[in-house]
């Protein structure tokens, strides 16, 4: 199989302390045909703390300083690499809904190749991380899931990202480590709408392939719904192993490219410039 891993974060992500040159070296060893770095962004938290007055939903700023010291990183190895490496210059994208002005920063940022759209949290409401699912009944916790299924649903039809990155990261911690099996299927016309948007916009989805190596024991969405984004028409397909640290750099990718091609997929998608690179897998 081609192998690529399109999620992972370094040290300019504030929840990963991995090297970024031993990441590269990893994806080098074990000769990836395409590797992202994709450092967090979080759109609500690109300021300082103190431009955030009154808000206390989460307990890390300054985003955007992170941003740049990862884009520039990247894309100074990019020409080091060169010829040894596909590497590619991306960014994982947070809460674009929460404020579409510094999405539009990031998007526009000519260094970046390839942009990851996801949601970490809802409006006013803590990261699903931080969330305390034992005290809440069991309807909370449903609400919850379709307000998060709704603010996907945003962020596909404003659809400037290049993949949608996770979907169903909810269910990592409500189902994965609140043990809580949620049956999300009440959902599952939100989630064809938000694929309809996107696909209508020539994006993808990724397979995050987390989850096999967490409690929750899948992938990020599950094969119904990368089946159910193919049957819709969708082309663009993405794996990534959302790694913070080089052990679990290209951790189940091969699993993530199963599901794809069980779902109908014959390609993979990395990106350049923005612009879709399709690898047989």
């Amino acid at each position: 199989m081609n192998l690529i891993d399109c999620h992972t974060h370094t040290q300019f992500s504030v929840d990963s302390d991995a090297d970024i040159n031993q990441m590269i070296e990893k994806a080098c060893d074990i000769e990836l045909a395409a590797y992202a770095v994709t450092d967090h962004c979080e759109c609500n938290r690109w300021y300082s703390k103190e431009h955030y007055t009154g808000d206390d939903t989460y307990q890390y700023y300054d985003f955007g300083t992170d941003f740049e010291n990862s884009v520039s990183a990247v894309t100074r190895l990019k020409e080091k690499y060169s010829g040894r490496l596909n590497l590619i210059c991306g960014v994982e994208m947070g809460q674009a809904t929460h404020d579409f002005d510094i999405a539009e920063k990031i998007i526009s940022d000519s260094r970046v190749d390839f942009v990851i759209g996801s949601m970490h949290q809802l409006p006013k409401t803590e990261d699903f991380a931080f969330l305390e699912y034992d005290k809440m009944s069991l309807e909370e916790i449903y609400d919850l899931a379709e307000r998060y299924f709704l603010e996907i649903s945003k962020l596909c039809k404003w659809g400037k990202f290049d993949v949608l990155g996770h979907l169903t990261y909810n269910l990592r911690y409500i189902k994965g480590i609140g043990g809580i099996d949620l049956d999300i299927s009440r959902f599952d016309e939100i989630i064809a709408d938000s694929f309809k948007a996107i696909i209508e916009k020539g994006k993808g989805i990724e397979i995050n392939t987390s989850g096999f190596r967490q409690k929750y024991g899948d992938a990020f969405p599950s094969l119904k719904y990368v089946k159910l984004f193919r049957e819709l028409g969708g082309e663009i397909i993405s794996i990534g192993s959302d790694a913070h640290c080089v052990e679990d750099l290209g951790k189940n990718i091969k699993d993530g490219a199963e599901i794809a091609l069980e779902a109908g997929f014959n390609y993979v998608c990395c990106f350049k410039e923005r612009k879709p690179d399709f690898i047989k897998i």
